[in-house]
């Protein structure tokens, strides 16, 4: 029991340094009944919801047979490639960055099979930079769209206007790394179709529609949270178990956290004059040591300038390899495979992520 504990923490350093900090901030600010009022319990009803549609939809094979069915459609192996790092992108902005790249990846890595190391180096890191990249487009492309989306009740015109231009810079820095590099070879995906159980996809799919329709505020939020949960408990409540809860707690943790300092008024002062007209930088900054979900939660107590703050934690995503938790997804992957080099693969990542970081910090802020 001590070592499945221990080994859990270590597997969500984010979610331990948050309740730390959380539990920190209630010797200066004691338990009360105002912490009810601190936790955004729309995000974290609709981030369930989200969460539950598309582990339902990996369940039933949805994405693998997709993802088998269009790589099919590659050529040459440099196409191949390419049309894996441009599906991360497109995808991610429906499904999140961290279920893009638990499909691709695994894909990936099996489809290049026997290539060199640095091939398969530089295709799962550049599928890692268009995930983070495309999913800055939607309110639920990542969990700080989805919070930022619904804290500051933004509307979709308003959020699309900051989020598309830096998206489309993205998708132009993606494809024209790929196009510009060498990669010579056939494509050899010899990988047999996975089985799609059709009735729990299309409830599935169904969910994530309901869902799609709460956070752009078409449908109560609460009448779905609750439709869903229900479904789950009566028909599928081993799904139940696949919900990532690390990151609604870590959410949870957060927020008590930003509500205490909010009440700290040394606190509060100092950290707004902070970001007072640098939240893209200080957000950006913040993000490459704790994370851009992290970040955004902190952040947002703060400041009403939310068109710097989704700028900042969208864009700081790129960077370290914990600038944003989905990449440690890929790290995770490719580090399990025989012959890995994680010593070139920190390499290649850190060169690609801070390449983009730096163009897009430059053009965008």
């Amino acid at each position: 029991m001590k070592k499945k504990l221990i080994a859990f923490l270590k597997a969500e350093p984010v979610l331990l340094l948050s309740g730390l900090l959380a539990v920190c901030s209630m010797f200066w600010v004691p338990p009360s009944e105002a912490y009810l009022s601190y936790v955004d319990f729309r995000t974290l009803g609709i981030l369930f919801c989200l969460m539950a549609s598309v582990s339902g939809l990996t369940k039933d094979g949805f994405f693998q047979a997709m993802a088998l069915w269009l790589t099919r459609k590659g050529g040459s192996r440099k196409r191949l490639c390419i049309l894996l790092v441009i599906l991360c992108f497109a995808v991610s902005m429906l499904i999140t960055n961290d279920v893009a790249l638990i499909t691709f990846v695994p894909l990936t890595l099996l489809l290049l099979k026997g290539t060199a190391q640095r091939l398969r180096i530089f295709v799962v890191v550049m599928e890692t930079a268009a995930a983070n990249l495309g999913s800055m487009l939607t309110p639920i492309g990542n969990p700080q769209n989805l919070y930022l989306y619904s804290h500051y009740g933004l509307q979709p015109a308003e959020f699309f206007s900051v989020t598309f231009p830096v998206w489309g810079a993205g998708f132009l820095l993606v494809l024209l790394t790929m196009l510009l590099v060498r990669i010579p070879g056939k494509a050899e995906a010899s990988v047999e179709n996975g089985k799609v159980f059709r009735r729990g996809a299309l409830i599935h799919a169904g969910i994530f529609l309901l869902t799609l329709l709460s956070v752009f505020r078409l449908i109560p939020w609460l009448a779905v949270w609750a439709a869903v949960f229900l479904y789950l408990l009566l028909f599928d409540r081993k799904l139940i178990a696949r919900i990532d809860y690390s990151l609604l707690l870590t959410f949870v943790f957060f927020f008590l956290l930003v509500g205490n300092l909010g009440r700290m008024d040394a606190i509060r002062l100092w950290v707004s004059n902070l970001l007072q007209g640098r939240e893209p930088i200080v957000s950006a900054a913040v993000s490459q040591i704790i994370s851009n979900v992290p970040a955004a939660l902190m952040l947002s107590g703060f400041t009403d300038n939310w068109k710097g703050l989704l700028l900042g934690t969208n864009i700081g995503g790129l960077g370290t390899l914990i600038a944003s938790m989905a990449s440690l997804i890929s790290f995770r992957y490719y580090s399990k495979e025989n012959g890995a080099r994680a010593g070139s693969y920190l390499g290649v990542f850190s060169l690609v992520n801070f390449s983009f970081l730096f163009i897009l910090m430059f053009f965008f802020v």
